[in-house]
């Protein structure tokens, strides 16, 4: 997936510079998008448009940044630090933000944008001549998966949107004008897409397309889709066989699957993220990122540096969460972690060493409760090969990686059959690579759930999951984990609102047909 990353970048100059002209002297050197699509090449330059998407340089996309300052900011996990000077970020993190929220637009925006993009590829490529047709029909099969990618994100961020399928190239404003759709609509479109897509895409790719969408990314995903439509708010409960089902043609014959896609988990945790060991046996699917290129590095490392260190680049606007745990007023989730716990101190590090002078800086914590306390600085996109330009890490995000698929499929066993020898094996799997001890037998149905949760939290943080997570997981009572949760941490702005995302203002503006979410009206 190298290469993909550097077309669209090289197209777009020349199409703005095109525009440019068009303003001034050279009309007829504009090629329409009705012209433009009639070779293998162009094509290939039309589906690396969508992937542009996950991380597209300069601007902050869902994959690289915006994600996090547009949504995983206000979870009980993360808190914009001092870097982070944005209003709209600072508004999103405390629950006080509104439809006029920049983020809240960005994040409508960007998904439209990409879903555009797959449904040009979908409308324009079958009308090419390929040498050899297989690979169109991957093409086409890749688009597919995208779009499902980026409406599974829209539908669970504000629930019912506009469905769109269909190539639009409308003349008039009034032709925009779409209404929503039931987000059971959208939802059945996503699953069409990654069946079609798991149907048809390969198994995995040689250089330079390592990282484009595979069949067991495809089938990972809708594992995942299933498990969102049996859980809050749609409580659609038959689809939890569903992600049993599918996750079981992903997960390799070791885990009981029958999956042929060689995934694994890395055995040392403190590879998983380093860009030395990136789409390996446990990444499905990742936003691939890429140093040097159009600032395509991954923008989140340095984000989470702090910002007075000789030799590093940083701004510390993404810091964790302090609250108060019993004594402690200094409690994040950190703390969270066993001192046993391999993952720890990989996600995080209390230090940083200076290139410069080679000595440590930390930031220590007035912390009475624990005695020589310091601040926690998130680490999992730390590149050891770009220091000097931190921004430039080639730490890929992952979107979805075999420890998640493992921790998929126990809690749907758990939710149909409770906490069966599977379920266990399943989530012992992720457990035992953490250093822990296994779960032992005995947990009623409502413990290993929570038990699942609580590995979630820790396995994904800072991966752009914990949101999407607060929003549909469950206590023992069916009931809704998000104000709770925010509120136990101090966000307490917190309120039924805030399991969707207003739509926003700007859209409703400039679409009559759009309305707004009942809670935000």
């Amino acid at each position: 997936m190298k290469k993909y990353q550097y077309i669209l970048l090289a197209v777009s100059s020349l199409f703005i510079a095109s525009c440019n002209d068009f303003l001034t002297e050279k009309p007829e050197s504009i090629i329409s998008e009705e012209q433009y699509y009639k070779t293998e090449t162009d094509a290939i330059t039309a589906i690396n448009a969508v992937y542009f998407f996950l991380n597209s340089g300069k601007i902050q996309t869902p994959y690289n940044t915006l994600f996090n300052t547009g949504m995983n900011m206000a979870s009980d996990d993360e808190d914009p630090g001092p870097g982070a000077t944005n209003p709209d970020v600072r508004s999103l993190a405390v629950q006080s933000h509104s439809s006029s929220n920049l983020r809240v637009y960005e994040l409508w925006q960007q998904h439209y944008a990409a879903i555009r993009k797959a449904n040009v590829v979908l409308n324009k490529i079958p009308g090419i001549t390929f040498s050899i047709p297989a690979n169109k029909d991957r093409i086409l099969a890749e688009a597919k998966f995208l779009r499902a990618l980026f409406y599974f994100n829209l539908v669970r961020l504000y629930g019912d949107v506009p469905l769109i399928t269909e190539y639009q190239n409308f003349v008039s404003a009034a032709d925009y004008a779409i209404a929503k759709s039931p987000s059971a609509d959208v939802y059945a479109q996503i699953e069409k897409d990654l069946t079609e897509a798991a149907a048809v895409l390969p198994v995995s790719y040689s250089s330079p397309d390592v990282g484009r969408a595979t069949a067991g990314a495809a089938k990972s995903l809708l594992a995942k889709v299933y498990l969102i439509k049996a859980s809050l708010p749609l409580k659609l409960t038959e689809n939890y066989q569903k992600a049993i089902s599918k996750a079981e043609e992903a997960l390799s014959a070791a885990d009981g699957g029958t999956g042929t896609y060689g995934y694994d988990l890395i055995t040392d945790y403190s590879r998983v993220f380093l860009p030395a060991y990136k789409n390996g046996v446990e990444h499905i699917f990742s936003a691939q990122m890429k140093g040097n290129s159009y600032s395509q590095g991954n923008n989140e490392n340095p984000r989470a540096i702090y910002s007075a260190i000789p030799g590093l680049t940083g701004n510390y606007a993404h810091i964790v969460r302090f609250y108060t745990e019993g004594n402690d007023k200094s409690f994040s989730i950190y703390k969270l972690f066993k001192a046993t716990d391999k993952r720890r101190n990989v996600t995080f590090v209390r230090s940083f060493t200076s290139p410069a002078n080679g000595r440590k800086y930390a930031l220590p914590i007035v912390n009475t409760a624990v005695p020589n306390d310091s601040t926690p600085f998130w680490n999992k996109w730390w590149d050891p090969n770009n220091q000097a330009v931190t921004s430039n890490s080639e730490a890929n995000v992952p979107i979805i990686r075999y420890a998640e698929l493992l921790l998929i499929h126990a809690e749907a066993e758990n939710e149909v059959n409770g906490p069966t020898t599977k379920a266990y094996k399943s989530i012992n799997r992720v457990r035992t690579r953490a250093g822990l001890a296994a779960l032992t037998q005995g947990l009623t149905k409502d413990q290993f759930r929570d038990s699942v949760y609580f590995e979630r939290r820790l396995e994904l943080t800072y991966e752009y999951q914990r949101w999407f997570d607060l929003i549909r997981e469950k206590d023992a009572g069916g009931n809704g984990i998000l104000i709770k949760s925010l509120q136990k941490v101090g966000k307490n702005n917190a309120a039924l609102k805030h399991y969707l995302y207003p739509i926003p203002q700007t859209e409703l503006d400039n679409n009559p047909l759009l309305k707004q979410n009942t809670l935000w009206q």
